[in-house]
């Protein structure tokens, strides 16, 4: 089936299945999806997108799989990172690095059975710090099995996939564990990974998380094979998934605009539609703006990261690209709801889940201030290693930047500080990953889309620069007062005498 009719088809089956009036507050407000509507969706194959057409699936074409994501988040951004965590996060590292003798078995379980697949790497004590995770493993000698053992949480999926894909360190002969990483294929039909509890998490009620206790027994094959290193496998997994958010952020973008669109035609205030009124106007066009920037994006995944490349090096476009797509996602959530007024601030309705639901996407898969810190030493580095200690002079030749550097005027001409605090470098690496968007949005210009749209979103991406550099330049910083109870109940300033005008 050619894509164009592949693509059609699915938007109809999700619409059949979340525009019908019975199931929209069933779905909005139950824990998990039905299986029967599950099925329903998952029948047309969307997860073919992510999986070699030599085992029966469509390729691992990248602009198939961020269309559908687009098509799919455009109903339900839950659903969307469910095929988000089944496409990045399994069946794509395991095309990648896995095994031919198990390859077979498992896609085909994912497009005959519609199996399901995740991936375990946070820890309740390793977080972020993920490098340090205490899950570990050793080879059984006697029968080349693995034994892995640890604990695991906030693994979308907990109890409900049918593969896992977990990370482990190396036991050294009882000396602690090894600095690399493991990554082991789990058929939860062996059993092994008892799920201890399950989270009430705040949002994203169609997928399952919660705290998994792990002792599997691995087969030899079914460990992946990094081509050099596991952490660098790693590297490459999580970037090459926050390359694709945009594919997640673009359908749901597309969705707030236009329910933003229909809503302020129709209500009326003051004897006037909302459109009328330049406020409305200026949300509108940031919702515009946020639409753009992630159509540029999804172009860039599309054209430059095909399956086979190695993402590793890809830090500062991966950490770019999910921070911006994932803020633009809340600051347009938020818009929304503030159009909707009361009746958006209900979780059954499309703008209140959208604030809950999209805001998880800034904090999993790395911390947006944590990614923002991250861009900034990347650039750093970069400089040093260049010999630069002129942000402006960097830009203008940097390939990520080198078109748009010129249009803020001297605004970046000032010598780094090579000692710059911590929440300085968070405060750079946000202006440098609008300035970067920037850049893709005006790539987009030469692929023939909306001169308009462009121009407003290079406009609107400036001035937010301005304003993050102004931010950035004063010295804002302050101390946490420890013993802050100590004189600090306005009660006791009161006068008992107080009188009032």
């Amino acid at each position: 089936m050619i894509f164009s009719e592949f693509i059609e088809n699915y938007k109809n089956r999700l619409e059949s299945v979340f525009r019908t009036k019975d199931n929209i507050d069933e779905l909005s407000l139950e824990r998990g999806l039905p299986k029967d509507l599950l099925n329903k969706v998952m029948d047309c194959k969307p997860l073919s997108t992510f999986i070699p057409d030599e085992y029966g699936g469509r390729g691992c074409k990248t602009h198939e799989a961020l269309a559908m994501l687009e098509a799919t988040s455009y109903e339900s951004l839950a659903l969307s990172l469910m095929m988000g965590i089944n496409g990045a996060l399994f069946l794509q590292p395991l095309a990648n690095y896995g095994n031919e003798e198990i390859k077979d078995e498992i896609f085909r379980r994912f497009l005959e059975e519609n199996s399901m697949g995740g991936l375990m790497i946070t820890e309740p004590d390793y977080g972020s710090d993920a490098l340090r995770m205490e899950t570990s493993y050793y080879k059984d000698e006697k029968n080349s099995n693995y034994r892995v053992k640890g604990t695991k949480h906030w693994a979308g999926l907990t109890g409900q996939a049918d593969y896992w894909l977990i990370t482990a360190r190396k036991e050294k002969n009882g000396s602690g564990l090894g600095r690399d990483i493991g990554f082991f294929v789990h058929d939860s039909r062996n059993g092994g990974i008892e799920v201890e509890e399950y989270y009430n998490n705040l949002g994203l009620y169609m997928l399952p998380y919660g705290l998994n206790k792990i002792d599997i027994t691995v087969p030899e094959e079914y460990k992946l094979n990094p081509r050099s290193t596991g952490i660098k496998m790693m590297l490459d997994v999580l970037h090459r998934s926050r390359l694709q958010f945009p594919g997640m952020g673009m359908g749901f973008l597309k969705r707030l605009l236009d329910e933003a669109h229909e809503h302020c035609k129709s209500r009326l205030v003051g004897g006037k539609n909302l459109f009328e009124y330049d406020q409305v106007k200026r949300r509108i066009s940031r919702l515009q703006m946020a639409f753009t920037v992630c159509s540029a994006m999804c172009t860039y995944t599309s054209t430059k990261v095909p399956l086979k490349k190695d993402a590793s090096t890809m830090d500062v476009q991966a950490n770019t690209i999910k921070t911006v797509t994932t803020d633009l996602m809340q600051e347009a959530s938020q818009s929304l709801l503030q159009l909707m007024g009361a009746k958006g601030y209900r979780l059954d309705h499309i703008a209140g889940r959208s604030v809950i639901d999209s805001r998880p996407f800034q904090i999993f898969e790395g911390s947006n201030d944590i990614l923002y810190q991250q861009i900034t030493e990347s650039v750093l580095k970069k400089m040093r290693r260049l010999k630069l200690s002129n942000m402006f002079e960097f830009l203008n030749k940097y390939e990520l930047t080198s078109n748009v550097a010129d249009r803020f005027n001297g605004l970046f001409n000032f010598s780094v500080d090579s000692k710059m605090v911590q929440h300085k470098m968070v405060d750079m690496g946000r202006i440098l990953s609008r300035v970067i968007s920037m850049e893709y949005t005006l790539r987009l210009q030469e692929c023939g889309f909306n001169r308009e749209l462009i121009d407003n979103s290079l406009k609107t991406l400036q001035a937010k620069v301005e304003q993050l550099m102004t931010s950035f330049q004063n010295d804002d910083s302050a101390e946490v007062i420890e013993n802050y109870e100590e004189n600090s109940s306005w009660v006791r300033f009161v006068s008992p005498e107080l009188q009032y005008d």
